[in-house]
């Protein structure tokens, strides 16, 4: 790392440099990771190719969206392909995840939706074209309603398994018509959001950009914060703010695909939700967020 900053940054070289805990070391496919460096930049770096990759890929979205058209993006300090390494300005502040039970979530959802109507505006992805050619389709996708329904059932209560069998249908039938494509962020979970005093102050993480639905971005918004308030104070903002209508149902379909997904490969893979609760936990704030918004999904 003090290599690369040498080469891609000298006048960062000889900060001290802490590396964050989440190397992955078991998969050298994806071996990667970010450091502070001198208490004031975020650097990122890989040592793979896939992972290369996909910071190369996130260098080239920020470098396409830097002429300010989209607000609340990393400020780009430095970037290099070769050595792979990309450099922003730390901000300070906590992700959304930790702070949302105190915010007024009319006040986060106004925020939100500007960011997000700016960033799936047909400008941001012209931009984005001018400097990446053809964009691909956003690599974080959810499990399938096959992969759900073949081996999500036997995670939860015999109860609660005719439910995830419907919703899966339902999700299919929701999402069966082709919907416009935009540029999205791909993972916009609170972990990637940076705030302080009530204030987004960053979105981060731009690895996953690409092209789905803007209702695509919104797939972690049901989850996040008590109720489902988040979600709809977002999406009345982003009606207001673009003209534009999200509709809801797509994106709880999206939701339900990556919520139950999650629960899936972690609980196959022996790893605690991030919650450290339990699939049929996940199943009934299912319910209740569907019961909440007032949709049918049977």
């Amino acid at each position: 790392m003090a290599e690369a900053l040498g080469v891609v940054a000298p006048e960062l070289a000889g900060l001290p440099i802490s590396v964050r805990a989440g190397l992955s070391e078991d998969d050298p496919l994806w071996w990667a990771g970010s450091a502070v460096v001198g208490g004031r930049y975020v650097a990122k770096f890989a040592w793979s190719r896939a992972a290369a990759l996909r910071v190369v890929h996130e260098i080239a979205v920020l470098d396409a969206l830097a002429d300010g058209g989209v607000p609340y993006l990393p400020e780009v300090v430095a970037s290099s392909i070769d050595p792979v390494l990309l450099v922003t300005r730390l901000v300070p502040g906590e992700a959304l995840f930790e702070v949302v039970d105190s915010l007024d979530r009319d006040l986060v959802g106004r925020q939100l939706a500007r960011f997000l109507g700016d960033l799936h505006a047909p400008a941001a992805r012209r931009q984005a074209e001018a400097v990446l050619g053809e964009l691909p389709p956003a690599s974080l996708q959810p499990a399938t309603t096959d992969v759900l329904r073949d081996q999500f059932p036997r995670w939860v209560r015999p109860d609660q398994r005719p439910a995830v069998l419907r919703w899966c249908d339902w999700a299919d039938e929701v999402l069966a018509t082709p919907s416009t494509q935009v540029l999205v962020h791909a993972d916009l979970h609170g972990g990637n959001q940076v705030w302080a005093d009530g204030k987004l102050q960053v979105v981060v993480d731009f690895e996953t950009a690409g092209l789905a639905e803007a209702e695509y971005d919104l797939r972690a918004f049901p989850g996040t914060g008590p109720g489902v308030e988040l979600l709809t104070s977002t999406l009345h903002h982003y009606r207001q703010l673009t003209g534009r209508e999200l509709v809801i149902e797509r994106v709880m379909a999206w939701h339900l695909r990556t919520m139950l997904g999650d629960a899936l490969w972690r609980s196959e893979a022996g790893v605690p939700l991030p919650d450290h609760r339990t699939p049929p936990a996940w199943v009934d704030d299912l319910a209740q967020r569907f019961i909440a918004l007032a949709i049918d999904p049977f």
